[in-house]
């Protein structure tokens, strides 16, 4: 009997020796990079949750462009969260998986299609172009004129060398009336039409040119369509905020209205939630592509990273169909919604 209790003794010495597996120095290291990972990763899952969500603010131009690239966020999040549980770090994992979920409850809704309203007047089918300041190939956006069947196309950065370079490559022979205002650099905007356009004020003090027009179609309401491009937020935050609220906000009693183009701005953005809770819907989150990234749209990226541009409609209006072709010689990809107005 003794000599089994000093062997269970010198048993427990030498067990007690031995260092735990997580305070290897391999192991600390291993949890402090978790660590590390984590807090920027908290961080901007707060700044989204709590900043944006609850307190309807987007911060400067460091936050509010860290906002547009929330999905990307949440992603990355979600691999961190996995590989802290498989590393059996449970406190992060589980910080951080709880994160992720939070996050997607919020961009889910975008990836499902949502009830429009019983609409069953006329069609219009709108594009939206950005030219990269004027880049962009002239004859791949007639074709994509021609390929959608489109019946108004607005175009942003538009450059006078690119206004004369559309009509030749044909588009006025498909959409003949056109409200051009063509500028140097990025500043040009326009709309063009397959049906006749009445010229109507520019809107907003925008730094770029955001001409609108009221389209008369075929044996249906009129619709005014405005080509939005706001200010880059990383330029100007408060710039961008203004020209976000300076946009005509949907109400019952006015004329039905398409916002259409660049709006530097995602869901993700309070200024441009608040824009839709004046009475307008986003067609592409209607249809449940609302997290179809549009920008950058570069060789050296795999894939876009944020949902920039977008077609607005009057929330009296249905989106039936929404499409991002890519645009060669662009940086955006373009817009297409199908859309289907009050009778």
């Amino acid at each position: 009997m003794r000599r089994y209790r000093v062997r269970r003794s010198r048993e427990q010495v030498r067990g007690r020796e031995q260092p735990h597996p997580r305070s290897t120095p391999v192991a600390r290291v291993v949890t402090t990079s978790l660590v590390l990972l984590a807090v920027p990763f908290c961080a901007a899952a707060g700044l989204r949750l709590v900043v944006s969500g609850l307190l309807w603010t987007d911060g400067n131009r460091y936050t509010t462009a860290l906002l547009a690239l929330t999905p990307a966020v949440t992603l990355a999040g979600g691999l961190l969260g996995v590989l802290a549980l498989v590393l059996r770090r449970w406190w992060i994992g589980g910080v951080v998986t709880a994160l992720v979920v939070a996050l997607v409850a919020v961009m889910l809704p975008r990836a499902l299609p949502a009830d429009g309203p019983d609409t069953g007047g006329a069609t219009v089918r709108v594009l939206s172009v950005n030219l990269f300041f004027g880049r962009v190939d002239p004859e791949a956006v007639v074709e994509l004129v021609r390929e959608y069947e489109v019946d108004v196309l607005t175009v942003l950065e538009l450059h006078p060398r690119t206004a004369t370079e559309l009509e030749a490559a044909g588009l006025g022979e498909l959409l003949p009336h056109q409200h051009f205002i063509p500028e140097t650099a990025a500043a040009g905007s326009g709309i063009a039409s397959r049906y006749p356009l009445e010229e109507l004020g520019e809107v907003g003090g925008s730094w770029f040119r955001q001409p609108s027009a009221r389209v008369r179609l075929d044996s249906a309401l009129p619709v005014e369509i405005v080509a939005v491009h706001t200010v880059p937020p990383v330029t100007r935050a408060a710039d961008w905020r203004a020209e976000l609220r300076a946009l005509p906000e949907a109400t019952t009693d006015a004329p039905l209205r398409i916002l259409s183009g660049d709006f530097n701005a995602t869901l993700d953005h309070a200024e441009f939630r608040r824009l839709l809770g004046s009475g307008y819907a986003d067609a592409a989150g209607q249809v449940g592509k609302g997290l179809v990234p549009t920008w950058p749209l570069r060789r050296y990226l795999p894939v876009p990273l944020a949902t920039l541009d977008h077609i607005v409609l009057d929330a009296r209006a249905s989106a039936r169909e929404v499409d991002t072709p890519d645009v060669s010689g662009g940086d955006h990809r373009a817009v297409f919604a199908e859309i289907v107005l009050p009778g």
